[in-house]
């Protein structure tokens, strides 16, 4: 069963939330504050494939600390921002602190379950890299990715990445010295019926340019081709 903790404060929104989910197949719990949903997360071991998570919640724990506190201690989870218009920049940092999409509010069902459906996908995807008989690991200079284990080494220097970044670096592992468009990247690594923004993309570069860069603000690895998108040089 397909597990996902819905954490919404508007009763009359989460209703809507939770209805469309489990009408598309999903099992759906729910929490109307963040420090409740830390609570449900806990007592359930962590067992949910995808947290929908809205930004704007009272109390210290909101959609962007709980976000953060969930990442820190599952890297493979989906996590999914609910956001209105005006939210850009706390959609820019949930992105930056792991989320892996976000939903623009007013939205429609059928885009609701579509990026659901989307970062579901992507998990399943790393739980069965996981199980199937894969190459071990890639290679790049000082690199490597542990396609088994999903691990990032920079050296011996072990680098947290979540599953949106792993998918990434295996992209760009793959196509190494290759200038590769952000709508490629997009489609390979959010599936060709993405419904979202290409910004998604740079965020998560600079995200991994935090983690990867001896100096993020000037890459040697993770290299910007102008007016194209990026390029891996090891």
């Amino acid at each position: 069963m397909r597990k996902i903790l819905v954490v919404e404060d508007e009763q009359n929104i989460r209703e809507f939330v939770v209805i469309n989910l489990e009408r598309a197949g999903y099992q759906v719990t729910e929490a109307d504050t963040g420090d409740r949903a830390l609570e449900i997360y806990r007592e359930q071991d962590g067992d949910f494939d995808i947290a929908v998570l809205d930004i704007m919640m009272p109390g210290q724990n909101d959609g962007l600390a709980v976000c953060r506190a969930l990442r820190q201690q599952n890297s493979s989870l989906g996590i999914i921002l609910l956001s209105a218009k005006t939210q850009e920049m706390d959609k820019v940092t949930g992105l930056m602190m792991g989320a892996d999409d976000y939903v623009t509010k007013p939205f429609s069902p059928s885009e609701l379950v579509a990026r659901v459906d989307a970062v579901y996908r992507r998990v399943e995807i790393t739980r069965r890299d996981g199980r199937e008989p894969l190459q071990s690991e890639l290679h790049s200079g000082n690199f490597t990715l542990n396609l088994r284990n999903r691990s990032f080494l920079k050296g011996a220097t072990p680098i947290e990445l979540t599953q949106v970044e792993f998918q990434i670096m295996e992209y760009f592992f793959s196509n190494a010295g290759v200038a590769l468009q952000r709508g490629d990247i997009l489609r390979h690594v959010w599936g060709p019926g993405y419904v979202g923004e290409e910004k998604i993309v740079d965020v998560n570069i600079r995200r991994l340019r935090m983690k990867v860069e001896d100096e993020p603000s000037n890459p040697t690895h993770i290299v910007t081709v102008w007016g194209l998108g990026y390029r891996w040089d090891a």
